[in-house]
């Protein structure tokens, strides 16, 4: 009898918990990073743009330009709508010609209501694609951003690798006469969230032009400049909330990741001033946010800092992650089918990435 009378009692407090749980609400924001792939207007600028104009080889005239912005401008305004019916807050972006292209983005009908702010600065890189962030203006509010160079040599190759198979991209790396590899720089845009102080990086890391073994070194002082910048802000607030977010052209499990970052496969690893990498176990799950020689990994990631995992939901918390990719976006024929929906002569397409989101809550009041 006794025993009876405890389940029932266990069963009382039960129900009365989950109760309480279902009474709860939370503010939920999506924050997402999309590689926009070349993302080019067809005007002919001071940068290496000759490729994307109406006479150059990818024959890029205004109608397949209107076209490309209607195919992203649909993707933005659906990222984890799942969960969120409000599209994401936070947008990172690279392979930006400028911020024009943008301002053009932004003003697209299923963009527009959204009313998204844009953060951007011009970056050294020679093709002339930088990285940028749009914010919803009625939820997101900065306070202060920068771009931090990304300074790397020529010299800091793995020379060791130099007879490494050649990487086919078109994201090469050009030196010039004083050694430097001009890529891009990181952005840092620290604001408001809904009152919540929240810093981004946003990041588009060295290619693997030239084989990925000897171009890794560049991309591993990109993941140590992302931890130093982490280090700064938790000098100014031990408190701070940092997001990561970015194509690092590495996986999760490369070293400028686990080593230069830091960056942690679970939860329970991640101490004090620590960083948690949600997109490691998709990518263990045999997820993909790109392919490449017929192998899929997740280039694409959004990293966050310990103070963003904690189980305090009175303030913004990382919930979960996910890579957005619906039929649309997806080659449904022939050689490639299965990989995202890029860009061909005859088709704008999407992008040759598929987008990652995250999303934060907040215990609504």
């Amino acid at each position: 009898m006794r025993i009876k009378k405890f389940i029932a009692v266990l069963i009382v407090f039960s129900s009365f918990f989950v109760g309480q749980a279902q009474q709860k609400k939370y503010i939920v924001h999506t924050v997402a990073f999309y590689n926009f792939e070349n993302l080019f207007d067809t005007i002919n600028n001071p940068n290496n743009d000759e490729e994307w104009l109406p006479n150059g080889l990818q024959n890029w005239t205004s109608k397949k330009y209107h076209q490309k912005l209607q195919n992203l401008a649909r993707v933005l305004s659906e990222i984890g709508t799942g969960e969120n019916a409000n599209s994401p807050t936070l947008i990172g972006g690279s392979e930006i010609e400028n911020r024009g292209v943008l301002e053009d983005l932004i003003k697209e009908p299923k963009l527009i209501n959204s009313d998204y702010g844009i953060v951007h600065f011009d970056s050294p890189d020679k093709r002339g694609i930088d990285v940028a962030l749009l914010y919803q203006k009625k939820h997101f509010k900065p306070t202060s951003f920068i771009n931090i160079p990304l300074l790397i040599y020529k010299h800091q190759t793995n020379e060791k690798a130099k007879n490494e198979k050649e990487e086919v991209t078109d994201d090469k790396i050009e030196i010039t006469q004083d050694d430097r590899v001009y890529t891009r720089d990181i952005l840092l845009v620290t604001g408001l969230l809904d009152g919540d102080e929240v810093n981004v990086l946003v990041n588009h890391w060295p290619s693997r032009s030239g084989g990925e073994k000897k171009s890794s070194p560049f991309r591993e002082i990109a993941g140590k400049m992302n931890g130093k910048i982490m280090d700064s802000i938790y000098k100014v607030n031990p408190n701070a909330k940092i997001i990561s977010m970015g194509d690092l052209n590495d996986g999760t499990y490369n070293k400028s990741v686990k080593e230069g970052v830091g960056a942690k496969l679970k939860k329970e690893e991640v101490k004090p001033f620590g960083v948690y990498n949600p997109f490691e176990q998709m990518a263990k799950d045999g997820n993909s946010s790109l392919f490449y020689r017929d192998a899929g990994d997740i280039f694409d990631q959004i990293m966050v800092s310990e103070t963003l995992i904690q189980k305090d939901y009175s303030s913004f918390r990382y919930w979960k992650a996910g890579i957005w990719n619906k039929p649309f976006m997806i080659e449904k024929f022939g050689k490639y089918a299965g990989y995202p929906l890029r860009h061909s002569i005859s088709e704008p397409g999407f992008s040759d990435h598929f987008p990652v989101y995250i999303y934060l809550i907040k215990e609504s009041k």
